[in-house]
């Protein structure tokens, strides 16, 4: 388990604007499927959801557009836990293409581990606290996630 592609598509028709360009909505959308992948490899598939009424919320996310991506290419998501602690996970998603070297799209999400009986937060399970940190431990060295932990707002 290590920082790897969390997940593949290729932009659909639907998913573009009047450019031809991905529509913002659709860049969560993808960043959404990665965090689902993620959940899976950390134990949270629907099954394990299911059994034992435990999911991920996202309490913040911020997208960075960094390049434009068209109808019918191909990207993918690559992920990398941030930290952990015992109810949430801080992840950073980013996507690429084929043939291109630059980060497309960047996205710091900040997750909750939820009780969905409450609802209301709950800590992880022991098997999900040792996936995390496997991955955690696994994921190769890279560069600094640079669109994290920015501030938005217009100097002067």
């Amino acid at each position: 388990m290590t920082a790897s592609i969390t997940y593949r598509t290729t932009i659909a028709q639907d998913w573009v604007d009047y450019n031809g360009h991905l529509r913002d909505a659709f860049y969560l959308l993808i960043f959404s499927y990665a965090t689902d992948a993620l959940m899976e490899r950390i134990g949270l598939d629907a099954g394990s959801r299911g059994r034992s009424g435990h999911s991920l919320f996202t309490l913040e996310a911020h997208i960075n557009y960094l390049h434009e991506v068209k109808l019918g290419t191909e990207v993918w998501v690559q992920t990398q836990v941030l930290g952990y602690d015992s109810k949430r996970l801080h992840v950073y998603h980013t996507l690429h293409r084929e043939g291109f070297a630059d980060v497309l799209s960047a996205s710091e999400q900040m997750l909750l581990h939820v009780d969905l009986a409450g609802p209301r937060s709950a800590p992880f399970s022991e098997g999900s606290v040792e996936r995390l940190q496997a991955w955690l431990d696994q994921q190769p060295a890279r560069e600094a996630a640079c669109y994290v932990g920015r501030v938005m707002g217009l100097r002067g």
